[in-house]
């Protein structure tokens, strides 16, 4: 498995034809990039800042209480970790932690996965004095809730129709406490904490980054919940296709949906972040990566432009290893946060 890497899926069964933005897009339809450029991303509800902020400050009240115990064996010159933490509403999350087997630590990254879940830590990036922590969202993998599927198309419907307490508000809790746990066990990682997401986890990240001071750089590899009104008119496979069905027997879920708008949230970044966004892409209609990284202010923001999404072509290998590099590159240069 690689670190951040794309999600491997079923490969291609045909070459992707070419669709216009405003189309009635096939989920195997690539779209051209100058259009994907020109996606706006939505205006948020006026309240969005607040809702995520009062949200930010209760998790923040939480005592993650992080408990570490070595699994047993190394990784790539890291000694795993199990590792449980205690996140909002009473929830134990678990996971896995990386540590350097020599050398200090001297900052962090979090990383969150897909809708497929985690059965184990990704391959490290190579980052130097790094500790690398693979939390389980809630629901999902070592987080497994009584009453909360972990089938994608079930999970991400659950308690939609309140926005205080759908799942997706949850998992951002749990990013946050993530970041907790971490420093709590690493207090010298402070100030260099990154968060890297891929697919649902992007989506979890570009919602959580904006509103956390803790987190100093982002990545985002296909991230989904871009630009949720958008995204509700593009056919799809796997959990968005879910949604658009529920939001064809439910006409009130945007109420819920605005707010959990990966591309809404981006406006509020004031952190350089990378964005992984693809051409093509079954599962999360390009239209809506590219709405997140359109979002974000221009200074700040950087474009790693991927063939193909969720699922297998010829030249992925080579891509995502160049991706790697150039991540693991990103998160160890230093820059100042926009202070606007």
């Amino acid at each position: 498995m690689v670190a951040c890497g794309i999600i491997a899926g079923r490969p291609a069964s045909r070459v992707p034809g070419d669709a216009g933005v405003g189309t009635t897009l096939c989920v195997w339809a690539k779209v051209d990039l100058e259009q994907l450029l020109t996606v706006a991303p939505p205006e948020p509800p006026q309240d969005f800042s607040d809702f995520w902020q009062r949200r930010h400050a209760v998790a923040l009240a939480v005592d993650p209480r992080p408990q570490l115990r070595a699994a047993g064996w190394t990784l790539q010159q890291h000694v795993v970790h199990d590792i449980r933490y205690w996140s909002t509403g009473g929830v134990e999350i678990g996971g896995w932690m990386l540590v350097p087997q020599s050398g200090r630590v001297t900052r962090g990254l979090v990383v969150g996965h897909g809708y497929g879940g985690r059965d184990g830590p990704d391959l490290p990036l190579s980052l130097d004095g790094c500790v690398t922590l693979f939390p389980c969202f809630r629901g999902l993998g070592r987080s497994a809730l009584p009453g909360v599927s972990p089938d994608p198309s079930d999970h991400v419907l659950h308690d939609i129709q309140d926005r205080n307490k759908y799942v997706l508000g949850g998992c951002v809790e749990d990013l946050w406490l993530g970041v907790s746990a971490l420093l709590a066990l690493f207090p010298e990682a402070s100030g260099r904490v990154a968060y890297c997401g891929i697919s649902f986890g992007g989506g979890i990240g570009a919602l959580a980054a904006p509103w956390d001071r803790r987190v100093s750089r982002l990545h985002l590899h296909v991230p989904t919940f871009g630009h949720q009104a958008l995204r509700l008119t593009l056919p799809c496979v796997g959990s968005g296709e879910a949604v658009r069905d529920f939001s064809r027997r439910h006409r009130n879920v945007m109420g819920t949906l605005a707010y959990y708008d990966a591309a809404s949230a981006a406006r509020y970044l004031r952190i350089p972040t990378l964005v992984a966004a693809a051409l093509v892409d079954p599962a999360v209609p390009p239209p809506g990566q590219f709405a997140v990284y359109n979002a974000i202010a221009e200074p700040l923001r950087r474009l790693f432009v991927l063939e193909a999404g969720h699922f297998d072509y010829p030249d992925r290998e080579a891509q995502i290893e160049e991706l790697n590099v150039a991540v693991a590159r990103f998160f160890m240069e230093e820059a100042p946060r926009d202070e606007t």
